[in-house]
């Protein structure tokens, strides 16, 4: 066989290659929408056939699923000292710990949280703290994924929830959904 007619179908190849990594791209992100705060103070991703339903005195923004509409995605907005970052808040370890105390299970709720992970990550200068619960009602488990940030004297958290029974079918996608939250300014 000759060289040149070994590297005939490389280009065919590479095009069909690239072609795979495209799509394998754009599908990572296929299926989710954009919201915006009406300030343009924040953004995130939300899965499309979720719809945005208003909540009195509670979570500054909810979404649920058409269909499973016990799968859900909050934005709690909370007042934090101006002048504290989130590290001064304590470690990721220890802010999840608190919340899953104080806000997804509070004493008396008939809940009970357990921080499954928790890790840090920076986007545009600021840190994250991504939170990963595991939530326990009297009739069925839960699964939470959140992410906290402090800015500007507010604390936002996002957290996407399902039914434990669903989790490692969503798991990716409320991963994606979580991370995209975003400060503008």
């Amino acid at each position: 066989m000759k060289v040149s007619a070994l590297f005939r179908g490389i280009p065919r190849l590479i095009c069909v290659l690239l072609l795979v990594l495209l799509v394998g791209c754009s599908a990572a992100a296929a299926g989710l929408n954009r919201y915006s705060s009406a300030d343009g103070r924040y953004a995130f991703l939300y899965p499309t056939g979720w719809i945005r339903v208003a909540i009195s005195d509670g979570p500054e923004v909810v979404f649920h699923d058409l269909i499973n509409s016990d799968e859900t995605l909050s934005l709690v907005i909370a007042p934090v000292d101006p002048d504290k970052r989130l590290e001064d808040l304590g470690s990721a370890v220890a802010v999840g710990e608190k919340l899953g105390r104080t806000v997804i299970a509070p004493a008396g709720s008939g809940r009970e949280a357990d921080l499954v992970e928790a890790s840090e990550r920076a986007d545009q200068g600021r840190t994250f703290y991504d939170l990963e619960y595991k939530v326990h009602l009297a009739d069925r488990d839960r699964h939470e994924f959140a992410t906290v940030v402090a800015d500007k004297g507010k604390l936002y958290t996002l957290a996407a929830s399902t039914n434990e029974v669903r989790w490692d079918r969503v798991a990716t996608m409320f991963r994606s959904v979580v991370s995209s939250f975003t400060l503008n300014y």
